[in-house]
């Protein structure tokens, strides 16, 4: 486990590379002062990223947007350059690909990891599909952008536990619109980071240059945090590595700086959870600690009829807020065959004296 100034120094060495990177931007100088190693009066001793007010009213960014298939939107993430939104799901049954002798029950879908990628634009319309069959759950993906290409970085090699296909290892690959992607695929860059982990699910702190992987252990969920240049090298050594805390149903998980943050609750219907109110929290970790920072109930969305949180994803270069940094939370919405994607956002970040001076107001 890193110290505290040693995981902090490592996010300052990482914006020197990302910063070359994030130039690629239009507006490269708007988004560069929203970067923690930017941040006016930081040093040595004092955080090297600020950590997202979880109490802050959360907006809202798409509303009742259709993915391509009906399913339940698992989990998203932005490719800020292009401007587009990926999203994850299981695939709908019913449906027969090429190579297979028949129609695929949902089920049977849902046991073999079988899911589907859509492109959406930034109002959360449809550009693109890929077909992703036997890499998981879809719990959490992550996006890497090179130029007009982006990278999506998902679990691969699943196994069916319970009723449902589960991740075992990482894979990266390109987005090709229409394309149908299996395990053995040679497009796939599989990466192996934890020998013997499985639930593999993996996010992409571009800001900081970082993966961040959840894994699951001899029976324990964790969170090791990788430089990502790194792991593209084969070089898996850790810059750091917590337990995941106690939590209720998980449902995403985001990385920014030296704070991880966690997505739980259940739909409305579900024991414990009824409108308005629901279960659905927002959790704050210190990546440098393990220690749980904030724990918040998110109420966005509580209109809905059907309201179940789907996956977490950090956003950059919002044209009504340039040089903000943005914490975006999902929800399914609407009901089977024809679930819909809405996500809303929370750009408020803590000050700096609060978060050194332990005022950060954790219930």
């Amino acid at each position: 486990m890193k110290s505290y100034d040693q995981f902090g120094s490592m996010v300052r060495r990482q914006g020197r590379f990302t910063s070359k990177s994030l130039a690629k931007f239009a507006a490269a100088a708007l988004i560069l002062t929203l970067l923690p190693w930017a941040m006016p009066g930081a040093n040595a001793a004092s955080l090297t990223s600020r950590m997202f007010d979880l109490s802050a009213p959360a907006v809202e960014r798409i509303k009742d947007k259709p993915l391509h298939n009906g399913t339940v939107m698992q989990s998203f993430a932005f490719d800020n350059v292009n401007r587009h939104i990926y999203a994850v799901q299981l695939m709908a049954g019913g449906q027969q690909l090429p190579g297979e002798a028949a129609p695929v029950s949902g089920a049977a879908r849902d046991a073999a990891g079988d899911l589907v990628l859509t492109r959406l634009d930034s109002n959360g319309s449809e550009l693109g599909y890929m077909v992703l069959k036997g890499f998981g759950h879809g719990v959490q993906i992550g996006v890497e952008t090179v130029g007009a290409k982006a990278y999506l970085w998902t679990e691969t090699d699943a196994v069916t536990e319970g009723s449902s296909g589960w991740g075992t290892q990482i894979a990266r690959f390109s987005f090709e619109n229409g394309k149908v992607l299996t395990p053995a695929s040679p497009e796939l860059r599989k990466f192996r980071l934890v020998d013997g982990a499985d639930r593999t699910t993996v996010n992409i702190d571009e800001a900081n240059g970082l993966l961040t992987m959840r894994y699951r252990l001899n029976g324990s969920f964790r969170f090791g945090v990788y430089d990502l240049e790194s792991v593209k090298r084969g070089e898996y050594t850790p810059l750091a590595d917590v337990p995941q805390p106690m939590v209720g149903t998980f449902q995403g998980f985001a990385s920014y700086g030296d704070y991880l943050y966690l997505l739980e609750g259940n739909s409305y219907g579900s024991t414990g959870s009824s409108p308005p109110a629901g279960n659905t929290y927002l959790t704050a970790v210190d990546l440098s600690t393990g220690a749980v920072k904030d724990k918040q109930l998110v109420s966005a969305g509580s209109s809905m009829t059907f309201r179940e949180p789907e996956g977490l994803a950090i956003s950059f270069g919002n044209p009504c807020k340039p040089g903000k940094a943005e914490l975006n939370i999902g929800f399914a919405s609407d009901f089977t065959p024809k679930r819909l994607a809405n996500i809303f956002y929370l750009d408020r970040l803590l000050p700096e004296a609060a978060l050194v001076k332990g005022h950060v107001p954790y219930k």
